[in-house]
């Protein structure tokens, strides 16, 4: 069995680069669900991803895996803002942090389907791969977690 210690030095190893960046930095100051910050949701995100596909006994790129869960809700903005444009914001925000994460990183077919399919069914974008799926079993675990302060 994998402890946490290890999958936190796998993302370090993996996306060293994206939790150093400005903008993913940011993200601390929004809040995703409950009192949990958009940037504490898509590093719990990723652990549960990581444990998901490990429980699972799955081969999934774990790379890819971490890379796509971290950038999965990059959207950059407080949703929670009275704001005509964060309206229906479940709906689109998956298409903002897909053309946030294209602007400010490399992808690859399989992370820009994650990001971009994550929301589903709420998004009738289909996920395509294994990787693309365990994200969305795994931000739907973590969403209701931070939401009703379970751990």
């Amino acid at each position: 069995m994998i402890t946490l210690n290890k999958y936190n030095d796998l993302i370090n190893e993996y996306a060293s680069d994206i939790l150093n960046n400005e903008n993913v930095l940011s993200q601390k100051k929004y809040m995703q669900h409950g009192n949990t910050s958009t940037y504490e949701h898509t590093y719990k995100v990723t652990l549960e991803a990581l444990k998901l596909s490990d429980k699972l006994k799955l081969k999934v790129d774990k790379k890819t895996l971490i890379r796509g869960c971290l950038l999965h809700d990059y959207y950059l903005y407080d949703w929670h803002e009275n704001d005509k444009s964060h309206r229906l914001h479940g709906f689109h925000h998956a298409k903002k942090a897909l053309d946030n994460a294209k602007r400010d990183f490399n992808l690859n077919k399989i992370e820009e389907n994650m990001i971009y399919t994550h929301m589903f069914p709420l998004n009738l974008r289909i996920p395509k791969y294994k990787e693309s799926i365990i994200l969305c079993v795994a931000d739907k675990i973590s969403a209701v977690k931070e939401t009703f302060n379970r751990k």
